[in-house]
């Protein structure tokens, strides 16, 4: 599928990682699971079924056994994130990120304990999973629950570094951006530290806004598209949300990753949002650089270690480079969900279009933005 910078725009200053997505940051994997089944009128339970799972695992090995600095930032709570009480409480991520439908969230947490037991022996511990969710019923039969346990699995089974399937795919399958077809996006920006070099990396799955808000660089792309508006046959969908995952290999604790959570809601607003009364709008920070790594005390642990031992970070002198690369991300994030996106007929006939790529280039050369 073509991204942003395949017909000719970019966003931001900050030259990207080779992928310019998420799994650019060293060890990071995503997985999909698209379903995409049956046509015609909504049956509950049996469809049409436009929906699906991503998961993300936030480094190289084990996120149960060596836990990750993180931190959840929320500017609109009409959604849900599950295990955020336990992120704000120890500032650490003990598990994969599964995103999926708002009714499939229940499903989704108990297929990701199931994986955990299955693959960490974690016979005699416990786990609180995070699971992030958008509402796609106005595509997908939702009240059907078509998401199982294996589903789930089979994301966090096949989930891979190097680039990512984007649009129509995973949990972004039946969401829409801006009343056009939206879903899973994803952007990356390196960022040079002490003369060494980092990256900070950006997955969204996006479910939000209104044709006249959409900004494409700054520019009111949504005035000059006005058409290709959503075919209803059915309800109108409801409010929209996203969901926003940030991640690095910069030493950050969780109180910076707060930060950085906050920071992607400049790069959601850039493009347009308002982040209204019905929107979910929910952001995810974590940090998998090896020397903020917590390991999880099982039976090997050694409580001889000094306890006092302090992980280096960085020094918040030299955060707003950081936080420059996250706005840029989330943002071109946004836009290359928005643009890899296709035209897809739901339930009931409803539909979402595809932004033309023709009259996104033309609206951008009406306010005489040059090709980059």
């Amino acid at each position: 599928m073509p991204r942003l910078r395949d017909l000719g725009f970019s966003i931001g200053v900050l030259p990207t990682g080779p992928a310019n997505a998420l799994t650019d940051v060293p060890g990071v994997r995503v997985g999909h699971t698209t379903l995409v089944e049956g046509h015609g009128a909504l049956r509950v339970g049996e469809g049409p079924v436009r929906t699906g799972v991503t998961a993300i695992h936030p480094h190289e090995g084990s996120v149960f056994r060596d836990t990750v600095p993180a931190a959840i930032g929320i500017l609109n709570g009409a959604g849900e994130i599950t295990g955020r009480s336990q992120i704000d409480e120890y500032g650490l991520l003990e598990s994969p990120i599964v995103l999926t439908n708002t009714l499939s969230v229940g499903v989704a947490h108990r297929a990701t304990v199931d994986w955990l037991v299955a693959n960490e022996g974690m016979a005699d511990d416990f786990v609180i999973p995070v699971v992030a969710e958008t509402y796609d019923g106005f595509l997908n039969d939702i009240a059907g629950q078509h998401v199982r346990e294996a589903h789930v699995h089979a994301a966090l089974d096949s989930a891979t570094g190097g680039p990512i399937a984007e649009g129509n795919v995973g949990g972004g399958t039946g969401m829409a951006l801006f009343q056009l077809k939206g879903g899973i996006g994803t952007s990356s920006r390196i960022v040079e530290v002490g003369g060494t070099a980092h990256t900070v990396g950006v997955l969204v799955q996006g479910n939000y806004g209104r044709r006249h808000q959409l900004r494409v660089d700054g520019v009111p792309v949504g005035r000059y598209v006005t058409d290709l508006l959503p075919v209803r046959n059915s309800p109108e969908a409801k409010e929209g949300s996203i969901v926003v995952v940030i991640g690095t290999d910069l030493p950050l604790s969780d109180r910076q990753l707060a930060r950085l959570a906050r920071r992607g809601m400049l790069g959601i607003a850039r493009t347009g949002s308002v982040a209204g009364h019905g929107s979910g709008d929910l952001l995810l920070a974590f940090s998998n650089a090896p020397s903020v790594r917590v390991p999880r005390p099982g039976p090997a642990w050694d409580r001889r270690v000094d306890p006092w031992v302090v992980a280096p970070r960085l020094h918040d002198v030299y955060i707003d480079l950081v936080f420059e690369a996250v706005v840029e991300a989330t943002e071109e994030a946004i836009l290359n969900a928005l643009v890899a996106a296709e035209t897809m007929v739901g339930r009931d006939g409803n539909t979402l279009f595809g932004l033309p790529h023709d009259r996104l280039r033309a609206a951008m050369q009406r306010y005489g933005t040059a090709f980059r």
